[in-house]
């Protein structure tokens, strides 16, 4: 009886112990009750395999869809100059001759409506006797001028077509840095050519020293000469830019190229149709681009933003309740970093238009709703010169109780100095205050008479010259 009961207490000890190997080497351990939130969601995570099936099939519909709408609607832009050549030295006395014709130049257009409305650059058809457009499948049509802008780089031309390829615009204001672009475009006298590349950066001012539109978007997509006035597409295929300008010292593509956006260039294309030329619309604010330089030197803790240095009292700024000291943040949500941010977005807005202003004042933000202005100029040809309206308070700068500035030398100008920032204060001994003072001066003058324009110079300098 003993003996079983050490066999069965022997059986015991060796069935727990069983058991307890078990449980330590071959069982898992149990969860523990904590709970752990893992750091991303992953829920709604796929699996690697359709993820990767899903980029592969968006990549490769992002770039031959894209290509294939923009293709067709991309044309091929000549600059022909008519010319007449002396057959005999009769002919070259008396100006007759034999008509010949001569390629100046070529760049790229793109057709914005199926009846032949083209957009190109200003530079591509400018001083041309004839453009003849080229379209994708070789036909050729001459092509008319319906306006252009030589401010902002853009032509819009006119051919006799119907049922043709277009593009439409897209948001340039939603383009983000990195993102995947292609420019299409007649390089070197090539049929349409698509180049790929990213947006490298937006709102690039190329010089910021004269009077051009300098606001560009800057992509590394292959752009060289013939390029010009082609398209920029994002990956839906939208224009989303007008390919304008490449930055070279051999003159053909080293790393970068820059085009308009697509919403200034819409804008200005309205304006050429509905009004003959481009209204600009302004805050009616001067300033300066902020840097750690410039904070440092307003004792201001930011370094980004746009300060506003003076506001005219007549503009739409003053009657928001902007003041001098405030630092612009962002318009209607757009970031505003620098100059070229505010005057890109402001380029694609129409006087009337009303814009959310967000700024700082005092370190407290605060936002406002400005209703825009039409920025004046006046064209006065007989001197070849274009004048602005300035604010009571630039006035006093110069020393002066009248007069309007000097913002754009025109090429037939009496003078080949940069005379802008100088101001015209009389013609013909009257004060001129505004635009329409300019405008009634010289639409009464007699015209045998000679022009009397008095010119004062930041310095106070002032002089007056008879023009003839």
């Amino acid at each position: 009886m003993k003996k079983n009961i050490k066999f069965f207490a022997l059986a015991l000890m060796v069935t727990f112990l069983s058991v307890g190997v078990y449980k330590i080497f071959f069982e898992a351990p149990p969860l523990i009750s904590e709970s752990y939130q893992i750091p991303w969601q992953q829920d709604s995570m796929n699996p690697t395999v359709q993820l990767t099936s899903a980029l592969k099939e968006k990549s490769e519909l992002s770039f031959t869809e894209a290509a294939e709408r923009t293709v067709n609607a991309v044309v091929h832009v000549k600059n022909v100059a008519t010319t007449r050549q002396p057959r005999s030295l009769f002919d070259y006395y008396y100006g007759s001759g034999e008509t010949q014709k001569a390629i100046r130049g070529a760049g790229s257009g793109v057709i914005l409506s199926p009846d032949g409305l083209i957009v190109t650059n200003n530079h591509v058809i400018k001083g041309a006797s004839e453009l003849q457009v080229t379209l994708n499948n070789n036909k050729t049509y001459v092509a008319e001028v319906i306006g252009t802008s030589s401010q902002n780089d853009i032509a819009l031309l006119k051919i006799d077509a119907t049922n043709l390829d277009y593009l439409p615009f897209g948001d340039s204001d939603q383009i983000k840095v990195g993102e995947w672009v292609l420019a299409v475009g007649n390089p070197f006298n090539l049929t349409s050519t698509v180049t790929a590349g990213i947006v490298s950066a937006k709102a690039r001012d190329l010089s910021g020293s004269d009077d051009q539109f300098q606001s560009f978007i800057q992509t590394d997509a292959a752009v060289n000469p013939g390029n010009s006035g082609g398209a920029l597409v994002n990956t839906r295929g939208e224009l989303i830019g007008i390919n304008t300008a490449i930055t070279s010292q051999t003159g053909s593509f080293v790393g970068y190229s820059f085009a308009i956006p697509s919403n200034n260039a819409k804008k200005i294309v309205e304006d050429l149709i509905e009004f003959g030329n481009v209204r600009k619309a302004v805050l009616g604010i001067r300033g300066t681009d902020l840097s750690s330089e410039t904070a440092k030197q307003l004792e201001i803790k930011i370094s980004q933003g746009f300060y506003i240095d003076g506001v005219d009292p007549k503009g739409g700024a003053y009657k928001a309740g902007l003041k001098k000291g405030d630092i612009i943040k962002s318009i209607d949500n757009i970031k505003i970093r620098k100059f070229a941010d505010m005057t890109g977005y402001l380029s694609s807005k129409n006087p009337g238009e009303t814009v959310t202003i967000t700024y700082l004042r005092n370190n407290n933000e605060r936002e406002s709703k400005v209703t825009l202005d039409i920025f004046k100029v006046y064209q006065i040809e007989d001197i070849g010169l274009e004048v602005s309206e300035i604010s009571e308070d630039q006035l006093q700068k110069y020393g002066a109780s009248s007069g309007v500035i000097i913002s754009k030398v025109l090429p037939n100008s009496f003078t080949k100095n940069d005379i802008t920032g100088v101001l015209i204060t009389k013609i013909n001994d009257k004060e001129v205050y505004t635009i329409e003072d300019v405008k009634s001066i010289i639409k009464n003058k007699n015209p045998e008479e000679p022009m009397l324009v008095t010119f004062l110079t930041p310095k106070g300098q002032e002089k007056t010259y008879v023009f003839r």
